[in-house]
């Protein structure tokens, strides 16, 4: 292997991991607020209860997404630096501002929400909770802006120097013709990726205790998002895709599997394996000019195909191929879970169905699958370009040699595997742990002024 997929590889391995946390913590974040929100409406403690819970757990995710994601950015200045130095101008002011809006934010109210529950008003937890829901959705806003520009770049104009500069109006650049596309769709997949690994929690603790009130609560929450997030998403995932087509039509050509025009309607493969080097799929499983229908809503429409474009052009198909079969299959599994616990709560039987339980355990990883898979089709339905049209993978590079990053690859998947891995185990055993019935509900009021630690307190901390 050369420097070039060496570099590629490490990059790939790392957001991927990356990837997982952000996915989970922005909908549970959120989840977080909707919880203490209807503690305060309500006054019932099972929201109490499930705060504390899903707390534990989220700064654990929040903990390792940030470990994680400061890894790339020096792979940025490492592997990337040619990529680095020309689109730096665009690119490098919009992370900045994930970094002045969104980690100020974060950092702020992170700490109050973590461990003031019982040290500041309710009120005023409740905001600091707010904030940090709120921060993670404007970082994911700056993250996908960047990505978006990527993907489809305008508002910019080229230097003497082969630079890409700040156009006219930032607007333009940071509002880019895919970004709303993007953004709906990629935070709808955070927040159905939270509601099903709830549901596998809720699930899981039902199976083995069907009266446990924290397992019905979370459980039904899940199910509620699922019905109604579920068709959302795939219509979301709809629109994004005929914007795709309208601004990068090779990569939908590749999601497809289209190797060959179609002057009179062009067919959905539904399954196959497509062969790149004899421009075709063998063994297709089709619909006759259902994919003209979907993409052109027309049966006759014509759809060209990867003929058309040189070979040097054109993304690895299978990798696309499957990688967007793997997440639309998903997504239609979470639509009929969705289904599934409508009709059990029309029949009154949410919580005494043990096949539902089983199902929604099983479908509990289900979200990061897809939203891993959906970031596959992206970035590498993109190639062979890191910016779209403009800049090649292989010209992005830094002049390294293949020995010095396969060795900090190797580095990277032993030092993954072993931290992320203790990680990962820990989540899971807070979650194993069922969430408790009489966990004593946040008191109304702080424990103690600033600066002051009363005798109670003392005592008690001495003497556990």
């Amino acid at each position: 292997m050369d420097a070039i997929i060496l570099a590629r590889a490490q990059f790939a391995f790392t957001v991927s991991f990356h990837f997982l946390f952000p996915a989970f913590s922005i909908g549970l974040a959120s989840y977080l607020a909707v919880l203490e929100a209807l503690w305060l409406k309500t006054g019932k403690g099972v929201y109490a209860n499930l705060f504390r819970y899903w707390l534990k757990i989220f700064a654990v995710v929040f903990a390792m997404g940030v470990v994680s994601g400061i890894v790339m950015s020096y792979q940025f200045g490492t592997n990337w630096s040619v990529f680095s130095d020309k689109a730096g101008p665009v690119i490098g002011p919009l992370m900045a501002y994930e970094v002045l809006t969104a980690f100020f934010l974060e950092a702020g109210f992170l700490g109050v929400m973590l461990f003031g529950i019982n040290k500041v008003g309710r009120k005023l937890h409740f905001v600091a909770t707010l904030a940090v829901a709120l921060g993670t959705f404007i970082s994911a806003f700056w993250i996908l802006s960047v990505n978006s520009w990527m993907q489809t770049p305008v508002g910019y104009e080229v230097g003497a120097n082969g630079q890409f500069l700040p156009g006219p109006s930032w607007l333009t650049i940071i509002f880019n013709p895919s970004f709303p596309y993007r953004l709906f769709h990629t935070v709808l997949a955070a927040y159905l990726t939270t509601a099903f690994i709830v549901g596998a929690v809720g699930g899981w603790h039902l199976l083995k205790d069907r009266t446990n009130p924290g397992a019905r609560k979370m459980f039904s929450m899940a199910m509620w998002m699922a019905a109604l997030v579920a068709p959302i998403q795939i219509f979301a995932g709809d629109m994004h895709g005929l914007n795709t087509l309208k601004h990068q039509p090779v990569k939908v050509m590749a999601m497809e599997g289209h190797f060959q025009s179609h002057p009179h309607g062009a067919p959905l493969i539904l399954f196959g394996i497509p062969n790149s080097a004899e421009q075709r799929v063998y063994y297709a499983i089709e619909i006759p000019k259902a994919s003209s229908l979907i993409l052109k809503h027309e049966l006759d429409a014509p759809l060209s195909g990867l003929d058309t474009v040189p070979p040097a052009d054109r993304p690895p198909v299978g990798i696309v191929f499957w990688a967007f079969r793997v997440m639309v299959g998903i997504g239609f599994a979470m639509l009929g879970i969705g289904i599934l616990s409508l009709i059990a709560r029309w029949r009154k039987a949410l919580y005494d169905w043990p096949l539902l339980h089983r199902f929604a355990v099983l479908m509990g990883p289900s979200g990061l699958i897809a939203v891993l898979s959906g970031w596959i089709v992206t970035e590498v339905g993109r190639q062979p370009f890191t910016i779209y049209g403009l800049l090649r993978t292989a010209q992005s590079a830094s002049p390294l040699d293949a020995p010095a990053v396969a060795s900090s690859l190797l580095a990277f998947v032993v030092v993954y595997f072993a931290v992320f891995g203790m990680g990962i185990w820990y989540l899971l055993q807070l979650m194993k742990k069922p969430p408790e019935a009489h966990e004593p509900p946040p008191s109304d009021a702080p424990i103690r002024s600033a600066g002051i630690t009363p005798a109670p307190a003392i005592i008690e901390g001495a003497s556990s």
